[in-house]
């Protein structure tokens, strides 16, 4: 018995050095000698709020629906394993926010926030040297986010009817990603974290507003998967 295993073994060791050494076309083995190239992504995104409070008590449950993303790609190499890189696009969800502080209906408990972003990112990715078809990364920066359905200038508030976000905000994020070099292009699908710097939160023109008041930071996070090509 344990002839035959070893002798299996040797077997199985000697398959795993031929296919290990068996020759791989690697495809467009030019591509990353460019300065500059383009491209696009579309993904989804589950995006939601970081809620702090004044107190130790939450006031809010939030509610998110999956949304999307759509954008363009311009890439900088810098070095060979560096390359900045803007991604101007747009993100798009919907949030459901009901305040467990507020007695009575829906029309005081409950905000429905859809939201539309311009996203603008700045990032540096880093990348591993390529091994044979596929090449890991990791990505980070900043972004400028324009919310189109912001109601920053409204003069009313949530006495009727309306939460108040505001129009210009910034986010960071990380992430993890992997070039799968393919026949005609590159594939990339990829993996973001993105948070809010700044307080997105427009208060109620009352101090105490049972929706705004007791609320101290407000901001966006969410995790966006991207398939890029390019």
């Amino acid at each position: 018995m344990s002839k035959n295993l070893l002798f299996l073994l040797i077997i199985l060791l000697g398959f795993q050095t031929a296919h290990s050494q068996k020759k791989v076309i690697e495809h467009l083995q030019n591509w990353d000698n460019q300065k500059m190239y383009w491209g696009f992504y579309l993904g989804v995104n589950n995006k939601d709020y970081k809620i702090s409070y004044k107190t130790d008590n939450v006031y809010i449950r939030s509610e998110a629906a999956p949304g999307f993303n759509v954008g363009l790609i311009g890439d900088l190499k810098l070095h060979n394993n560096i390359n900045l890189r803007l991604e101007p696009g747009l993100s798009s969800n919907t949030k459901k926010l009901y305040f467990t502080n507020i007695p009575g209906g829906v029309r005081d408990s409950l905000r429905t926030l859809n939201s539309t972003y311009l996203r603008i990112p700045l990032l540096l990715k880093f990348s591993t040297n390529k091994f044979r078809n596929i090449r890991p990364y990791v990505i980070g920066g900043v972004s400028y986010d324009y919310n189109f359905s912001s109601n920053q200038d409204n003069p009313d508030d949530n006495f009727e009817g309306e939460f108040r976000m505001k129009k210009n905000n910034f986010t960071y994020e990380v992430g993890v990603g992997i070039d799968i070099y393919l026949y005609y292009f590159v594939f990339s699908p990829s993996i973001r974290g993105v948070f809010a710097i700044n307080n997105e939160l427009v208060r109620d023109h009352t101090p105490d507003s049972p929706w705004t008041g007791p609320i101290d930071y407000f901001g966006t996070r969410g995790v966006f998967l991207k398939f890029a090509f390019h």
